[in-house]
């Protein structure tokens, strides 16, 4: 199943289930009360009215209770090429790096424009995502089990600010600006997609491809994540974790290659979709 979040005619957000070109409405007042309800349950909600998806705006498929949480450095190539950049030895963690971007004003919906301040950064990146929704309040989860408690996947947009980046020292500046976490276009259930370990993925920058890889060559895969991220840690329904982006960023290419007032991002994951945004920069 895929699942959407969408604007009604009142201009708030409603769940649904996305059958081609239609939306099978969800009777839950948000996409995260739906996750949070007990498996067995959430069946009884779907409902049997529908809306054409060509009348509707998408709005972010879930809006969790917390930060967004990311993996830096998670595939070998980018890792590498993010030293090569600062002259650094590469040295790769014994455990995943963890950081945060702010919700809920960082988040964007598929489709969205994203408007960024010229006057805060002007070394804004792409970076595409993998991300996994989390379905069931969860702690200290075993990397045998971790994949019994995802709900589904979507796909992430980690617009950064590197200049910001830099100048902090850490990441969650930088990756946290107004509009800076797109997702969806929808969130894939777990068993509809399958293996999320052999998904290709790609961006594009204006038609042009600028990353393409294989979820694959993650340098800490999806259990240990959780595992370590659930380590003391309460995970709850809803919560989203970004599993790091491929090689192929901006800020690594020669020369580096910055967003640009009418650029248009897309980051395309097998099973799961284009997520499509504009960005304006003023």
């Amino acid at each position: 199943m895929k699942f959407v979040s969408y604007i009604t005619s009142d201009g708030s957000a409603a769940p649904g289930l996305l059958e081609g070109g239609s939306i099978r409405r969800i009777d839950a007042p948000t996409m995260q009360a739906y996750i949070a309800l007990p498996t067995a349950q959430r069946a009884a909600r779907h409902t049997s009215q529908t809306v054409a998806l060509a009348n509707i705006r998408l709005d972010a498929p879930v809006r969790p209770l917390r930060n967004v949480f990311c993996v830096g450095r998670n595939y070998l190539e980018h890792a590498k090429e993010g030293a090569a950049i600062f002259g650094k030895e590469l040295k790769l963690p014994d455990v995943p790096t963890f950081f945060t971007k702010a919700t809920p004003t960082a988040i964007a919906a598929p489709g969205q424009t994203l408007h960024l301040q010229a006057d805060i950064s002007n070394e804004y990146d792409f970076e595409a995502e993998l991300a996994v929704v989390i379905g069931t309040t969860c702690k200290n989860v075993r990397e045998a089990d971790a994949m019994s408690v995802i709900f589904g996947y979507t796909a992430l947009n980690d617009v950064t600010a590197r200049d910001l980046q830099r100048a902090h020292l850490q990441w969650f500046k930088g990756k946290s600006l107004d509009e800076c976490a797109p997702y969806g276009p929808a969130i894939v259930s777990a068993d509809e997609l399958g293996d999320p370990g052999v998904l290709d993925i790609m961006f594009r920058l204006n038609g042009v491809e600028k990353q393409h890889s294989n979820t694959s060559k993650m340098i800490f895969h999806i259990p240990r994540l959780i595992a370590e991220l659930s380590k003391g840690m309460t995970l709850l329904p809803g919560d989203i974790i970004a599993t790091g982006t491929p090689e192929g960023v901006g800020f690594a290419r020669t020369p580096p290659e910055f967003l640009k007032n009418g650029d248009v991002m897309e980051v395309e994951i097998e099973k799961i979709g284009v997520l499509r945004n504009t960005v304006s920069i003023a």
